[in-house]
This record gives structure tokens, sequence and C-alpha cells, in this order.
């Protein structure tokens, strides 16, 4: 995140400095935006141009692309706009030589001005923009980890817990297993008895017959 901030303020400061170079001196006092479009690939004349036809378009046009790569963190954006900003400022730099046979640098007004040196600044400024971008991020899908069971498990498939296996929490078993049946206490005076059924081993009397015989 603060390499992306870093990064575009850097690029927005060389976009910036690149759109003003033209309005500067360029070389012996003649603006960037006197400089044809056109003369950077036939050869630098003395005809004066339009702003909108000056060299000051590929310098918008690069201005544009750093726009579009901060808003969508695109460090090929930005590094293209760099690239634009560098290759015309060394065209036009190949065209002027070839015009007056040498570059000079003076302190007087004559040779490079500072537009050149703008331009140049702008441009360095934008790759290096591009190079502290972090750029846009890809996401990533997160494989969520399966389920661990809690319980002794058979082919990988949890196993019910067994009623055997239960406590109470609560109530009179709360220490005892529930399927059990409670147990009471008796108390030695209880002497009371309960009938039995006959087993199987005792006799029954025989039914009686008709007619009262045995």
């Amino acid at each position: 995140m603060i390499r992306n901030i870093v990064g575009s303020v850097l690029a927005l400061a060389g976009a910036t400095a690149a759109v003003w170079s033209p309005f500067r001196a360029w070389y012996d006092g003649r603006h960037g935006r006197d400089y044809p479009i056109d003369d950077l690939f036939t050869g630098i004349t003395d005809a004066k141009a339009e702003v909108i036809g000056s060299i000051l378009l590929p310098f918008a046009f690069a201005a544009l692309l750093t726009l579009l790569g901060v808003v969508l963190r695109s460090r090929l954006l930005v590094a293209l706009a760099g690239v634009v900003v560098l290759g015309f400022t060394i065209l036009w730099m190949v065209r002027v030589g070839q015009a007056e046979g040498s570059l000079t640098v003076g302190g007087d007004g004559r040779g490079l001005g500072d537009g050149v040196a703008n331009a140049f600044g702008g441009g360095v400024l934008l790759l290096l923009g591009a190079v502290v971008m972090s750029g846009r991020r890809r996401r990533t899908t997160r494989v969520d980890q399966p389920y661990a069971p809690t319980h002794p498990t058979l082919d990988g498939q949890p196993q019910p817990d067994r009623p055997s296996e239960r406590t109470q929490t609560a109530g009179p078993y709360a220490y005892g297993p529930p399927d059990e049946p409670p147990s009471y206490p008796q108390s030695p005076d209880d002497t009371r008895s309960y009938p039995q059924s006959p087993g199987r081993d005792e006799a029954s009397p025989p039914p009686p017959s008709p007619g009262g015989r045995a």
C-alpha cells in the first residue's frame, strides 16, 4: 500500500514535469511548444507549430497513461509513459543535433534550455515510480481446512457416541450412566413378601372332571 502511494506520487510528479516542459525554453530560447511534431520525423525547421500539434502532444498522451496507471495501479502503463517521454525527448535531441551540427549548453540562454531538463527529469521520475509501485496483488483462493473430528473415526467418518459413554450432567444420576436402573436401599425391617408365579417344575392340580369323579 505504501509503495503504491509513493510510486503514484513520483509518477504524477514526473507527468507534471513532462507536460510543463514544452512551455519552457528547449534550445536557443525556443520553447518546446514551437516545434511541430512532424519535425521530429522529417527534420527540424523554423516553422512554428500550434500547441496541439507540437511536441506537447506525446507528453500529454504520456500524462494520460500515467493517470490510468495510477488509478489501475498498473506498473506497465506508468513505465510506458516514461518511455514515451524519454523517447520523444531523445528523438528531438537527435534531430536538433542534426540541424545544428552539435548541441551546446550555455548559461546565457544559448543551447539546451531547462525545458529539456524538465522532460528528462519527468521521464526518469515516471520510470522510478513504476519501479517503486507494487502493482495490483493477485487474489488467492483460500481452501478451507477439512473438519477435524473430535471422536475416533472409521474410514474417515466420525462415529456417533454410544449411549453407555454418555454421562448425566444433572439429576439423581449425575455420576452414573443413565441406562442402568436405579437401586433403592432396603431396610432390615422390610419383611414384606410378594406373590410369585409358579415355576415350570411345580405341578399344578388337575382340573375337576365332569360329574365330580376323580
